[in-house]
């Protein structure tokens, strides 16, 4: 049996990505472990509530205490330093990036594993150093495009380099590499030419409802987005606006945690623009929950603002849990989102979101067409059953982890 260990700076209820992986690795066969990240106070409890239902086991890493905390900060402005001076290896870059990777690092030595993988790119060192101790393997899973997370201004020329120097070194020696989209995968055989392989974030079938939700198509529709944190420069915006230009009455469902001051921000602005009645913010909820929860709207949200590279290939957990839920989605025109629309048909809406006026007209034609509603919902929910989800999509990992066990 192979031992495999999984590494997140998150925690795990953050990343349904890394559970739905360590579900299917355990299912299979392999003896699996997680080592993943504790640091913030309101996800806890959903982390907790997560450990109940699944069978693998996890360490989770925190920042310690405050003199322990102050001693990481120090380190990395140290580090930083001497990385903007010259004197560059891997532990100088780590340090630099992120204050858990070496915590992450010696708690994924702790224990031997066959192979090593890392998701999100602070875990990416951790797990080298834990396969050089070990004598073993590591495979890295992008889900983002992280290089091209930061706008390219000179407060984070530094921060860029870092990442490139920590990518370039580790990529080309990982047993197998994977990514969220397909245009994250282009853009790392791109910028690195290394091998990668798209894994879609789809759901499993069992988190979706057991039929499509009946609506009475009238007024007012529902429009719904959810995220773990709600905050600014994620299209809500414009959503609004363009809800006060509509003729339909359409309502907007949030699900979240607010950031600070942005719930009474943009409550300010809907009731500035005549639709204060009409914005509801609901409590955050399980992942797994999500699609059960996305089935009682009409209209699913997936609105990336484009504002960086990573944002223009991201395709997001919302996508994948809506087509489960059986749920239509408007969709912002970003280069990522536009080229799966061609494969989503007509459960997919794609707009301009920054042009309130234009994603107005748009919604108004949508929900004024009941029969085409039917058609949307249908499509979705046939979508989510037979081609998006993660029963079909995790054998591309399994193979790819078993090829890479074997070589």
């Amino acid at each position: 049996m192979n031992k495999i260990c999984l590494v997140s700076p998150g925690h795990i209820a953050s990343n349904p990505r890394l559970v739905k992986e360590a579900n299917s690795l355990l299912q299979v066969g392999y003896e699996v472990r997680v080592v993943a990240g504790d640091t913030a106070d309101f996800v806890r409890p959903l982390d907790k509530a997560l450990m109940l239902s699944v069978k693998w086991t996890c360490d989770r890493i925190g920042l310690g205490t405050r003199p322990a905390y102050v001693w990481h900060k120090l380190k990395q402005k140290l580090a930083r330093v001497l990385f903007q001076l010259g004197f560059r290896n891997i532990y100088i870059a780590m340090w630099a990036h992120s204050l858990i990777s070496d915590s992450l690092a010696q708690a994924a030595i702790a224990k031997p594993a066959d192979l090593y993988i890392a998701h999100c790119l602070a875990a990416l060192p951790a797990v080298a150093i834990a396969a050089q101790k070990h004598n073993a393997k590591f495979g890295f899973d992008a889900e983002d495009f992280h290089v091209g997370e930061l706008v390219k201004i000179p407060e984070n020329n530094l921060e860029i380099v870092i990442r490139d120097y920590i990518e370039r070194t580790l990529l080309p020696q990982c047993c197998y590499l994977t990514a969220s989209s397909p245009m994250i995968a282009e853009a790392y055989r791109n910028r690195y030419g290394v091998s990668i392989e798209p894994v879609l974030n789809v759901f499993p079938l069992s988190e979706a409802p057991v039929k499509l939700k009946e609506f009475a198509n009238k007024e007012p529709f529902s429009l719904y987005w959810f995220s773990q944190t709600i905050g600014g420069n994620r299209g809500l915006e414009s959503i609004v606006e363009a809800m006060a230009q509509m003729k339909t009455s359409v309502e907007l469902h949030l699900r979240g945690i607010p950031a600070t001051g942005y719930a009474d921000v943009l409550t300010q602005l809907a009731h500035e623009l005549g639709v204060g009645d009409r914005l509801h913010f609901l409590p955050s909820a399980p992942p797994a929950d999500m699609a059960q929860l996305a089935a009682c709207y009409h209209l699913g949200l997936s609105i990336e603002p484009g504002r960086d590279t990573n944002n223009n290939v991201c395709l997001g957990n919302k996508i994948f849990t809506y087509l489960l839920a059986g749920l239509p989605i408007l969709m912002s025109d970003t280069p990522a989102q536009k080229e799966l629309s061609l494969q989503l048909g007509e459960a997919a809406l794609v707009v301009n979101i920054h042009n309130p006026k234009c994603l107005a007209l748009a919604l108004d034609i949508w929900f004024t067409d009941s029969l085409q509603l039917e058609k949307s919902r249908t499509k979705a929910w046939a979508l989510g059953r037979e081609v998006y989800n993660w029963e079909t999509e995790q054998y591309k990992l399994l193979d790819i982890v078993q090829n890479a066990l074997k070589r």
